[in-house]
């Protein structure tokens, strides 16, 4: 971990589980002041320890009905390869995960769709077709466990 000490970890746990939390609020929390508490959230967006901020969204109340995972083996790990096939998938809004692996699949992504039909579209028209595809396997989620945004700062 980044050279952080107990307060930035403590800054860091509150604002993961409420990036909207003022920085009064954020600084009671912690044990500081406003303005020391704002220099060091800075500090830690500055340094890229926080990368960003953004609304946790509920698929399905926006017309995401199903949420499938496609493993994806390719015809070539050479790099310019790798990446052709990443840069396909950064353009396809639904693909919201895109991970390269070690083993027998190259890579997995996670993938939301308003129903089947549409991603049968998106597997046929565009995923199935991307650059250096050479096979893919999809499964489909039925319902999630455990979905949480972030890294264990205990």
């Amino acid at each position: 971990m980044a050279n952080l000490d107990q307060i930035d970890r403590r800054l860091l746990a509150e604002l993961q589980e409420d990036g909207r939390i003022t920085n009064v609020e954020l600084a009671n929390r912690v044990g500081l002041t406003a303005p020391p508490c704002l220099r060091r959230v800075r500090g830690l967006e500055d340094s890229g320890v926080i990368r960003g901020y953004h609304a946790d969204l509920d698929a399905s109340k926006l017309g995401f009905a199903i949420t499938v995972f496609a493993m994806v083996s390719l015809k070539s790990q050479a790099e310019d390869s790798l990446r052709q096939f990443e840069d396909a998938m950064r353009a396809l809004p639904e693909v919201r995960e895109c991970h390269m692996l070690n083993g027998e699949i190259d890579f997995i992504l996670k993938i939301v769709s308003k129903d089947l039909q549409s991603f049968q579209e998106l597997l046929t028209s565009k995923l199935t077709p991307a650059p250096n595809v050479a096979s893919v396997k999809t499964s489909l989620t039925i319902r999630t466990a455990k979905q949480v945004p972030g890294v264990p700062l205990d």
